[in-house]
């Protein structure tokens, strides 16, 4: 088999091969946390309420006729409410049903929510310049590190001169998401066949970061081009049960 062809046989669903195959969750096997906790001793932030008051376009027709990718920023800050609003678009705890089922603001295979929300903020008002995780369940942030010169490490990790249409763009975005996926909890349920449902999963959260920031007027733009090694050393992954792979940019609209 070719290289393409076999690439190409990933795009395909078969549920075939699971023919006789006992999964965790058919085993019995207790489900994965759907939340990374907090260790002791870390920085704790509360995050505004989300709110309706923040959008400026609540026109969902016009949000998505006016999406686009947006590469160039002013220097003005995002607010934390704004903040607040995008990361629960995208990863955002609606309810928990009483048979515990965890509804969230975009959908998952099987409820699965293998992902976990990393941002690297250089401008948004009431955060120091530094790395954060967010913690849908309490929507919270996690302070992880200080970062003094973030522009730089944020061109660095996303290979800036290597963007095909605007060099060293990221680097002045007022904060980038990064998403990383926990792969056991899809595998748990769908064994070898949840790592295309992962990467479809994360397409649905990074279009809902693309309408919610339209929604304030704030330009985003989807980054496939990194360097995976260090985006997983900056957040202690270990690039095998936890990895990023997906990231985006945000921040207010240059004219």
């Amino acid at each position: 088999m070719g290289r393409f062809e076999r690439e190409r046989a990933f795009l395909k669903t078969d549920f075939e091969m699971l023919k006789g195959v006992k999964t965790g969750a058919a085993s019995g096997v207790p489900q994965p946390e759907a939340e990374k906790p907090a260790e002791e001793g870390q920085l704790l932030i509360t995050l505004p309420k989300p709110s309706k008051d923040v959008v400026t376009k609540a026109n969902v027709f016009d949000c998505i006729g006016d999406r686009e990718s947006v590469r160039k920023y002013t220097d003005e800050a995002l607010t934390l409410e704004e903040l607040s609003y995008l990361l629960w678009s995208t990863q955002g705890v609606r309810k928990i049903t009483d048979a515990g089922r965890i509804m969230r603001t975009v959908p998952s295979a099987g409820g699965t929510n293998t992902f976990e929300t990393y941002i690297f903020v250089r401008k948004v008002n009431g955060l120091a310049q530094g790395i954060y995780r967010y913690q849908p369940f309490e929507h919270r942030l996690v302070f992880l590190k200080e970062v003094e010169d973030i522009a730089a490490l944020i061109d660095e990790m996303t290979m800036a001169e290597r963007q095909p249409f605007v060099p060293y763009f990221a680097g002045k975005a007022s904060v980038i998401f990064a998403w990383s996926t926990v792969p056991y909890r899809a595998e748990w349920k769908f064994d070898v066949q949840a790592h295309k449902k992962i990467l479809i999963d994360v397409g649905h959260v990074c279009q809902n970061l693309y309408l919610a920031g339209e929604s304030l007027n704030a330009g985003v733009c989807a980054i496939g081009i990194y360097n995976q090694n260090l985006m997983d050393q900056l957040l202690d992954l270990d690039g095998d049960e936890e990895m990023v792979i997906y990231l985006a940019s945000a921040g207010r609209k240059a004219e």
